[in-house]
This record gives structure tokens, C-alpha cells and sequence, in this order.
């Protein structure tokens, strides 16, 4: 699949993100380093030329509250299949009272265990989503997206394996230009 450039940004911190509380459809505001994480990745997109690029977000608050501030002043249309990957019966829940419930899940660093959470969307499904995504894009698009999708979006862009998801790097705040099938994390 061809692809056009692509600007993918994460969320900034949220207040669930310091607790460890896993979000997926749910939403908790910003933190204040949130607010500051938004504010350098608008520094960011304002030294780069978007001259006819269009600018799409996750509808989740987490990722509007971001693209209002790393977008100042530009439209940004929401795209559904932008969400963070469903989490089921997870949602809401301490990552740390999973990891004791599950703790062969939950060893070493690794993130597969997004792909057992029970009632979830799964990787399959979040991959199925992000392919047609990317199918329909036309232009040099921004996307201001999710830790999990954004991974997955970048693998799908890059040719990779879903399953590199886990190796593909990730961040709060964060904004990773993928063109001609490589990915760079701007500074």
C-alpha cells in the first residue's frame, strides 16, 4: 500500500495515564504535563511546512484536548477508527491490580497483553480498523491518535508486522513523521 506522509501524534498525559489506570474508550482529563507536552508538539508541527495537509483526530477527549492545542487554529476532523483499542471488562481498571490477577501476562515489559483483555477489540480487530483508515487517506495527513493505535498505525505504515507493535517505540506527547515506509520521532 502506498501511503501519503503522515504526522502521528499521542495524546498528552493524562490523569489516568499518571495512575496507571487503563482508559480505552474512557476518558480523564489532561495533567498539567499533558497541557505541556500538547504545547511542544505544536512547537513542533509549526516549524514543519503543512501546507495542504488536512488534520484528523481520535474523537476521544484525550486526543481533542491535544489536537486543540498542537493544532491551534486549524480544522481537525474526527475519524472514529482513531479510538485506542477497546479494552472490554480492563477498562477503567489499575494496571497494576491486572498485573497481579495475571501476572503471566503481565511479565517482562512487553504490551501482548492488550490482546487478552476479556470482552476487548483485540489486535486483529484494531488492525482491520487502521487498514481501512489508511486505505481512504488521499493527502499529507496529522493524526492525533492513542498509544496502542498509534503502534499499530505505524507498523501498518511501515510494513511491519502488527505483532512489532511492542518494539516500534511509543511516548506521551509524542509526533512521529512516517514517509516512504520509515518512521522518525521529531524533537
Amino acid at each position: 500500500m502506498t501511503l501519503p506522509d503522515l504526522l502521528i501524534l499521542r495524546h498528552g498525559e493524562t490523569e489516568w495515564n499518571r495512575a496507571g489506570r487503563l482508559q480505552g474508550k474512557l476518558d480523564s482529563p489532561l495533567t498539567e504535563e499533558g497541557l505541556r507536552q500538547a504545547d511542544r508538539q505544536a512547537e513542533i508541527l509549526a516549524a514543519l511546512d503543512l501546507t495542504g495537509w488536512s488534520a484528523l483526530s481520535s474523537p476521544q477527549g484525550r486526543a481533542l484536548a491535544t489536537a486543540a492545542r498542537a493544532l491551534p487554529g486549524r480544522s481537525v476532523l474526527q475519524d472514529a477508527r482513531l479510538r485506542e483499542i477497546g479494552l472490554g471488562d480492563w477498562t477503567g481498571r489499575l494496571r497494576s491490580d491486572l498485573a497481579a490477577e495475571h501476572p503471566h501476562l503481565f511479565q517482562g515489559e512487553g504490551l501482548g497483553w492488550y490482546d487478552h483483555a476479556p470482552g476487548g477489540e483485540g489486535l486483529l480487530a484494531l488492525e482491520s480498523r487502521l487498514r481501512a483508515f489508511l486505505g481512504a487517506l488521499n493527502g499529507p495527513v496529522v493524526i492525533v491518535t492513542h498509544g496502542i493505535t498509534s503502534r499499530v498505525l505505524r507498523c501498518l505504515a511501515q510494513g511491519l508486522p502488527v505483532k512489532a507493535f511492542e518494539t516500534v517505540g511509543g511516548g506521551q506527547g509524542v509526533v512521529y513523521r512516517v514517509s516512504g515506509g520509515q518512521s522518525e520521532l521529531l524533537r
